[in-house]
């Protein structure tokens, strides 16, 4: 499920958040579902669990899942939050558009990577 690219230049909590934070947007994690336990995240993953113990506690900070004391963490009903972020993508993409138009780039050659994009693996 999770990918870590080591020549991503972010470092690998933020990788685990955004990968987890995309999971739980696109219902693979239900909400109240179990997360992995960070040790056995770690160990499939092959790093420290310091590493997920950080991405958890930013996951929790930004309101993707929540503790319980003694059985691990949850995943939050994000029902909002995902409306939230597809409002916050959508802000960002028409900032990047009036870049492009401010730069001469054609209509037609957005249009095409966006095609190109949604031809693409959805989760990369």
């Amino acid at each position: 499920m999770i990918i870590l690219d080591y020549s991503d230049k972010r470092p690998i909590y933020e990788q685990i958040v955004e990968k987890m934070q995309n999971l739980i947007l696109n219902g693979v994690f239900e909400p109240d579902s179990k997360l992995p336990s960070v040790r056995s995240l770690a160990v499939h993953l092959s790093i420290n669990p310091n590493t997920i113990q950080k991405a958890y506690g930013e996951l929790e900070r930004q309101g993707f899942i929540y503790p319980v004391k003694g059985r691990g963490n949850f995943v939050q009903n994000v029902g909002n939050l995902a409306q939230k972020e597809r409002e916050k993508v959508m802000k960002d993409m028409e900032e990047q558009l009036k870049q492009c138009r401010k730069l001469g780039i054609e209509k037609e050659t957005i249009l095409k990577a966006v095609e190109q994009c949604y031809k693409e693996d959805f989760y990369d």
